[in-house]
């Protein structure tokens, strides 16, 4: 972090902004560049910088990355992405950078030179995945290439000016003996979560913002048996199946201004069915897509898999209720025995003030009693790690096909 806000001295802003149009001006001639003749320009505007004014080597090197960034990366944020002790960069307008670094919220000294020049990188951004932000259209989610997850949003609903988050993606994907490694469940736990997968019992993640919800959605997909035919439905396709070959990535499309064209959560749910999928795994339900999901679970698709944000499971069960209204006008009742049915298992997932994630319950639904739906903890946190209950577990539910 310290080499990083070294690069935003006074002094050496302006030598940089200066060498970077230098480069900028020699690359204009060229009709197409590539990443060896940017390099290459490079290279010789510094030497030659280096033989009017003193140019330490390290300042050489300093500024040559931070003008390759601007010109062929994501600017002042590349280098924040390639940091691995990095797991999410958030930028409050153009002068305020906060990244979380080994767990910790720690404000850079960067900055972008101006707001154009932050605009620019967000419209690269979502231009990438063929999005679309603007003011008609300020709030959007995006992916970097590499899966990491990205909000943008705009003025004039951002105050101020452009907000721009983005939750890196690791380059090696996280498997069940890290998270037994980092405490966030038992092996116990673990060996669990992977015979209900097997067995094909229908799963619910839920947990608070940033909580390991989706890292734990793949942790799980690497239990389920290859020779099954999986699709992945999200807003910003950022699951990483890896241990799957038969599997359908489908993602959710922005329409233009007048809605023409647009492809929701419910349409990729619904088309989903036609494709003869044995699984079917929702990234986050947000609204009326909840009552597809439900369909989808109750319907043959057994050993499904979603996630949602609540504050407890039974705090899920109440989001779920209010999300399938969304979509329909349905009696309470029918609701909720809709969720019985179709979900076997809820896991919650939290996050502690340290930073470390932690299955702190799963638990099975057992139906209805007394109008509500019912369930019961089969493990529980305790003595600061998830515990078996006494609990037995059911059989999986008979659904009708």
């Amino acid at each position: 972090m310290n080499e990083y806000d070294n690069w935003f001295s006074r002094e050496g802003e302006e030598r940089y902004i200066r060498l970077r149009k230098e480069v900028q001006r020699r690359l204009g001639r060229e009709r197409q560049e590539t990443d060896s003749m940017v390099r290459r320009q490079i290279y010789e505007v510094l030497a030659q910088e280096a033989s009017q004014a003193y140019l330490p080597v390290r300042e050489r090197v300093r500024i040559g990355s931070r003008i390759f960034y601007a010109l062929r990366g994501l600017d002042i944020l590349q280098p924040l992405l390639e940091d691995e002790a990095i797991t999410e960069i958030m930028v409050n307008g153009p002068d305020h950078i906060y990244v979380e670094y080994r767990g910790k919220m720690i404000r850079t000294k960067g900055h972008f030179e101006s707001l154009q020049r932050l605009a620019d990188v967000i419209q690269q951004i979502v231009g990438s995945i063929n999005r679309r932000v603007n003011e008609a259209n300020p709030i959007v989610d995006a992916r970097l290439a590499d899966g990491s997850r990205v909000n943008v949003i705009l003025p004039p609903v951002a105050l101020n000016g452009p907000i721009l988050t983005i939750r890196k993606f690791r380059k090696e994907p996280i498997r069940v003996k890290d998270m037994i490694h980092w405490g966030t469940f038992t092996e116990e736990a673990a060996d669990f979560l992977r015979y209900l997968v097997e067995n094909r019992y229908n799963i619910f993640v839920c947990g608070g913002t940033g909580a390991g919800k989706t890292t734990l959605l793949n942790v799980l997909s690497n239990f389920i048996p290859e020779e099954e035919r999986v699709i992945t439905i999200e807003d910003a396709a950022e699951l990483r199946l890896s241990s799957l070959e038969n599997v359908i990535t489908l993602e959710t499309r922005n329409g233009a201004l007048d809605g023409r064209g647009r492809i929701t959560m419910r349409d990729l749910i619904r088309t989903s069915l036609r494709a003869r999928p044995d699984r079917i795994i929702v990234g986050e339900v947000r609204g009326a897509e909840a009552l597809d999901m439900l369909s989808a679970m109750n319907t043959g698709h057994e050993g499904s898999l979603s996630t949602g944000h609540a504050n407890s499971t039974q705090d899920m069960i109440s989001r779920l209720e209010t999300m399938v209204l969304m979509g329909a006008d349905l009696p309470m009742e029918a609701i909720r025995q809709q969720i019985a049915s179709a979900i076997d298992i809820f896991v919650y997932i939290a996050r502690g003030r340290g930073g470390q994630r932690m299955v702190t319950e799963i638990s099975q639904v057992l139906g209805m009693t007394d109008g509500q739906v019912k369930m019961e903890s089969l493990f529980s946190w305790r003595e600061g790690k998830l515990l078996r209950t006494e609990a037995k577990l059911h059989r999986r539910k008979e659904r009708g096909g």
